[in-house]
């Protein structure tokens, strides 16, 4: 599982924002003048805020009414003043007080300094800056891979291991923060990062428990708290909630439906690059095991435009188990039954309806299966 090419739901939910202060956020990064701009976006309550400023010798500022709640916001540099374009960018939250931010060259890598929990998020990159480098690494080693390298099976599986690895202590730097930090909003993002790719229950609400009070008592924490009982619900060695959806044609298929065999709900879409990505392992597995009482339910999160995206994918990806799709985006009612926030995602269920593995790419998918039914 690789945290950065995930298809991943905002993270933060949207919190109160009743008005409270005053945040002032002054900047300079490197020397740009018109037309180049910088951009300040965030949400409350799924309302996307933007404003921007024309840059004067790579100055800015920005200035608002802010809650007691710090805001996450991300600050956007277009050197075009085109609009925002995610190229370069850097995370702040809006928190009563001044926000300082300052950079040679890239926005990505100005400092930003200012009160409580805008220090805390420093800490927190600081942190992850070593994680991230290695992954940097990781990548290039991937991108330059030879011919050779990409087909064998032994190079990919060092990989998978380097990239679990890193994986791992992605985790643990995740929570490791939380628990040294319980009175952090900061630490609720972590808990964020660290459940949404599919973290075991187990796991995850130890460290939810850990947070001080003002922090679960929150929008945020609030509506992570009332999750708890879903994931709950979808963990490991749970009967897995049976949901009814329609397929390709029309007809609606209930995962009940699947009972008595071992079937693997798949949670992809055909906008999301790492599940177009990760298609091949499954198609490569299902093939090899259709005929051992195993089989696929996919679950696309597409859009309500986008049936034929959806259909056009499941052809040109040789996807050919029961497809099935609300067309609701990640508002998808199977996505939200079982706490889906980042695609792909997959669980693994036996004949009599338990779930007894979860988020099975790459070999693990295919391990898992000859574990179960003999190496073919």
């Amino acid at each position: 599982m690789k945290k950065l090419i995930f298809a991943v739901v905002a993270l933060l939910p949207a919190m109160a924002f009743a008005q409270d202060g005053n945040y002032s956020i002054k900047g300079k990064v490197g020397n740009l003048s018109a037309p180049a701009k910088m951009y300040l976006q965030y949400s409350i309550k799924d309302k996307i805020t933007t404003d921007s400023v024309v840059l004067k010798n790579g100055e800015f500022q920005f200035s608002g009414t802010v809650s007691n709640i710090p805001v996450n916001a991300y600050l956007v540099l277009n050197e075009k003043g085109s609009g925002i374009v995610y190229k370069d960018y850097k995370s702040i939250y809006l928190e009563k007080g001044d926000i300082n931010v300052n950079g040679a060259s890239k926005l990505a890598e100005a400092k930003v300094d200012g009160p409580k929990t805008n220090q805390e998020n420093a800490k927190y990159e600081a942190l992850n800056k070593p994680v991230n480098d290695e992954q940097d690494a990781l990548d290039a080693k991937v991108k330059a891979e030879t011919p050779e390298q990409k087909n064998s099976e032994t190079y990919q599986r060092e990989i998978t291991k380097e990239q679990k690895a890193l994986d791992a202590k992605s985790n643990a730097v995740n929570a490791n923060f939380i628990k040294e930090n319980p009175d952090s909003f900061i630490s609720l993002m972590a808990l964020e990062m660290y459940a949404a790719y599919g973290t075991d229950y187990a796991d995850i609400a130890p460290l939810y428990e850990t947070l001080a009070s003002k922090i679960k008592q929150s929008d945020g924490g609030k509506e992570f708290g009332e999750r708890l009982p879903r994931l709950k619900s979808v963990a490991l060695g749970e009967m897995a909630p049976v949901f009814a959806e329609a397929d390709t044609a029309g007809k609606t298929v209930s995962l009940e439906s699947f009972r008595g065999k071992y079937v693997l709900v798949d949670f992809w879409a055909s906008w999301c690059g790492p599940c177009r990505r990760e298609n091949p392992n499954v198609v490569k597995a299902y093939n090899m095991y259709k005929g051992k009482n195993f089989t696929i339910l996919g679950v696309s999160l597409d859009r309500p435009n986008g049936k034929q995206k959806w259909l056009d994918a499941i052809h040109k990806d040789h996807l050919t188990w029961t497809q099935v799709s609300d067309l609701q985006f990640w508002k998808s009612k199977p996505a939200t039954l079982y706490v889906v926030r980042g695609i792909p995602a997959n669980f693994l269920i036996d004949p009599s309806g338990k779930i007894i593995a979860k988020n099975l790419h790459g070999f693990d998918l295919e391990d898992k299966l000859a574990e179960l039914f003999g190496k073919i």
